[in-house]
């Protein structure tokens, strides 16, 4: 599996596999059993999927020693403010019942984001999370919250796929060397993406799938991608992406199906409320 080194020092897989939407209480613990049996070596949950304790629970039954599997979890938008957010941390840190996670986000970034993330600065310094970050922002809103964070972010994991490319974000995080964490790199299942003409023509050339392509095409442009399915073939399929390379050609044809549009817009009016409104997490 390769991996990259994010700006704080520490080694990230460049692809994860993504729980989001899988139920607790079994069918996650299953999932991500069979992710870590076909090699995967880092799982991406979030308080908000419900499903942080299937994720420890199959960590720690797989057998594999746990310093070898990188966990993502994410703090959720009724935690944020400092006092607040250190109790979110300690209930995803019991939840997961793994001793520490990797990588925490901000989830969402609304509200008091800069007092949740002074807190998960402090519970990196004390070793309690690896590497901290933040999900959901957009250029806007990233210039908005994080010059006044004292520490910059390790990622920032936002909707990515050769349809939206987010290539005006990454030009931002580049200057410090923030690393950019694909969700929906499949296209959240779009036939158009996934059956569109070139991407079907390299999987013939290459003997892959749609999807293959795809997130070979992600990861060789230094995205770290986060699939995810619970059939097994596909679990299996989407990490045997590194046995071939497109070309230089084939990169940038890929790179001009980019429309610079996402299905998810976080400064969309309602967006907001919307999200504080979807539920809440009880310890």
């Amino acid at each position: 599996m390769d991996k990259m080194i994010l700006n704080d020092g520490n080694q990230i897989p460049v692809v994860g596999f993504g729980v989001f939407m899988i139920p607790n209480n079994g069918p996650t613990y299953d999932a991500v059993l069979q992710a870590l049996k076909a090699g995967y070596r880092h799982i991406d949950t979030a308080a908000a999927y419900f499903n942080e304790e299937d994720v420890g629970r199959a960590v720690k039954d797989s057998g594999i020693p746990r310093e070898d599997i990188f966990i993502t979890s994410k703090l959720w938008l009724q935690d944020y403010g400092y006092e607040q957010a250190k109790i979110g941390i300690a209930r995803s840190l019991r939840k997961l019942d793994l001793g520490y996670i990797d990588l925490y986000l901000i989830h969402q970034p609304y509200g008091d984001v800069t007092g949740a993330w002074k807190a998960m600065e402090e519970a990196k310094e004390a070793g309690q999370i690896k590497s901290i970050g933040v999900s959901n922002m957009t250029p806007k809103i990233w210039n908005q919250y994080v010059p006044q964070f004292k520490t910059k972010p390790a990622v920032n994991q936002v909707e990515c796929n050769p349809f939206c490319q987010q290539r005006e974000l990454r030009q931002i995080l580049d200057k410090d060397d923030v690393k950019l964490e694909c969700y929906y790199p499949l296209g959240h299942g779009n036939a158009d993406l996934l059956g569109h003409p070139l991407v079907t023509s390299l999987a013939q050339k290459y003997n892959k799938d749609a999807g293959q392509i795809l997130l070979r095409f992600e990861t060789q442009d230094g995205l770290i991608v986060l699939p995810k399915s619970t059939n097994p073939q596909r679990i299996q399929g989407n990490i045997q992406i590194f046995d071939f390379q497109l070309t230089e050609q084939e990169m940038e044809a890929m790179r001009a199906l980019d429309t610079g549009k996402t299905t998810h817009d976080p400064e969309a009016e309602g967006v907001e409320d919307m999200l504080r409104n979807a539920f809440v997490i009880e310890d």
